[in-house]
């Protein structure tokens, strides 16, 4: 049967990425000063950055502070001073005022836009122009209660795989992080995201998922994805029937988002995919976020957390820990996955993988990637 023209489905079996991509430390490198460095990384939660203080992070290679005023404004800046380069923020989250000061000879520059205040004891001379040495600047930009840095000058349009207003139904910014999980990973990022981004390993390694979400038991994500599909094929929920949402029992822990759509309550589920940081899951009674940094070219964090309605947090007896526990499930099960199938890429017989119609987003992954990673400014 011949594949649909509006099918995201491939036509042809196109090579993956070389071996190198996921073993390779220089290759690493490279991705960190281009794809790391030019794009959006998601540092977390506004709300975890307190007002009042500075807190170290990092983009691609580069150590940054972030700096969140009394009154709930930020910026960024790399964690190095103009003097003699000198880190300005020593632990993960130290106090601020009005002012960053190196803890080295005290020069001091204006939390607000970095710019260079006080040498301290030191004298320059007529050839020191102060307004040239302020903190270089890192862009900051929150959407949807969550905030991203970009190391670039001219950092792009922050973007996801589907425009960003799809979630404009869900009161985003409102939600509060009931539940955390973090995990370090023996897989390269990438690793992480293909097993990510194809569902031709779903009956396998999900037996949970695919029971919830009886499409993935097909080893596909999406109707459109059926090697039958055409446009008159007719919508049907995503979840089980009697599921609304991902909880253990399908049942959700609190009354759904009052502004969501009929379609959006059928559809149980809205992925939004930040590349090449972080993936956001919103679900009819709560929200998930899932970030990967990048520790080396073979350890991969994944921090995942669940966001939900201040009033279901204040419910008597909430447990949110128990609301995380079927996407845990998942996740655990996405992480062995994933490093298996690192350790079989180390293997000296494995020179690229080939990829099938059904992995058409790992194949746009690839494409992005290597687009990234081009030598431009």
């Amino acid at each position: 049967m011949e594949r649909h023209p509006l099918s995201p489905r491939l036509d042809h079996c196109p090579e993956g990425l070389p071996r190198a991509a996921y073993l390779d430390e220089d290759w690493f490198a490279q991705e960190m000063a281009t794809v790391f460095s030019r794009g959006w990384v998601m540092a977390g939660r506004l709300a975890d950055f307190a007002p009042g203080t500075m807190r170290r992070f990092t983009v691609g290679p580069a150590q940054v502070v972030v700096c969140r005023m009394a009154d709930g404004a930020v910026s960024a800046f790399h964690n190095s001073c103009r003097h003699r380069g000198s880190e300005l923020c020593r632990a993960e989250v130290e106090p601020l005022g009005k002012l960053v000061t190196c803890p080295y000879h005290a020069w001091a520059y204006a939390a607000k836009d970095g710019r260079l205040v006080s040498t301290a004891h030191a004298l320059p001379t007529a050839d020191f122009d102060k307004a040239a040495h302020g903190l270089h600047p890192v862009a900051a930009q929150v959407w949807a209660g969550f905030l991203f840095l970009s190391a670039a000058a001219n950092p792009p349009p922050l973007r996801g795989d589907v425009p960003l207003s799809v979630l404009d139904n869900w009161p985003m910014a409102g939600l509060v992080t009931g539940h955390r999980h973090e995990a370090e990973l023996a897989c390269n990022w990438k690793t992480f995201w293909e097993n990510y981004s194809e569902c031709l390993h779903c009956p396998g390694i999900h037996p949970e998922l695919c029971d919830m979400v009886p499409i993935y038991a097909r080893g596909i994500m999406g109707p459109t994805e059926a090697a039958d599909w055409t446009p008159d094929t007719p919508a049907r929920p995503n979840l089980k029937p009697g599921a609304q949402s991902w909880t253990l029992t399908g049942a959700p822990c609190a009354p759904a988002f009052p502004g969501l759509s009929d379609a959006e309550r059928q559809a149980g589920y809205t992925f939004v995919t930040l590349w090449p940081t972080a993936y956001v899951v919103a679900h009819v009674d709560y929200v998930r976020s899932v970030r990967l940094v990048p520790l080396s070219a073979t350890r991969t964090r994944l921090i995942a957390e669940w966001h939900f309605a201040p009033e279901t947090l204040a419910r008597p007896g909430f447990d949110p820990a128990g609301v995380a526990a079927f996407a845990k499930i998942v996740l655990a099960q996405d992480a062995e996955a994933s490093e298996m199938n690192q350790r079989g890429m180390a293997s000296p017989a494995f020179i690229r993988a080939r990829l099938m119609p059904e992995e058409y987003e790992i194949h746009r992954f690839h494409q992005w990637l290597m687009n990234q990673m081009e030598d431009r400014p």
